[in-house]
């Protein structure tokens, strides 16, 4: 396992960016980005101060229902970087998220029920 660290810094108007360190070449490092097997085009890297920034443009291709996962690796000695997960449509429905604000959403309507209960029953 190699030293660098790539580490993601946001993800905006669909391109993830993130900051590379560890890496001593002397000319960029090579990283590739695959989905399914198939490796994505549009990966930059650029020399920074303190290490290498880079950027991906996520492809609407593989925006879609589910849960998808682009893995960027050094092509060289393909160490694992970092990996970029994108959860859209159905999915989202079994998501933790989703349950609390349906919970949420539900002890609202069960809080205004009670309280004409009481108001009405005074």
């Amino acid at each position: 396992m190699s030293d660098i660290i790539l580490t993601k810094t946001r993800l905006n108007e669909g391109v993830w960016e993130g900051f590379l360190t560890g890496y001593t070449g002397d000319t960029p490092p090579r990283i590739q980005a695959t989905h399914d097997g198939k490796e994505l085009e549009g990966v930059e890297v650029s020399k920074a101060e303190g290490g290498h920034a880079v950027r991906l443009p996520i492809p609407a291709s593989i925006i879609a229902d589910g849960v998808h996962t682009v893995v960027l690796t050094e092509r060289e000695s393909g160490d694992r970087l970092a990996t970029v997960s994108i959860v859209a449509g159905d999915a989202l429905a079994d998501d933790i998220r989703a349950e609390v604000d349906l919970l949420r959403a539900e002890l609202d309507m069960l809080k205004r029920a009670f309280r004409r209960h009481c108001t009405e029953t005074v």
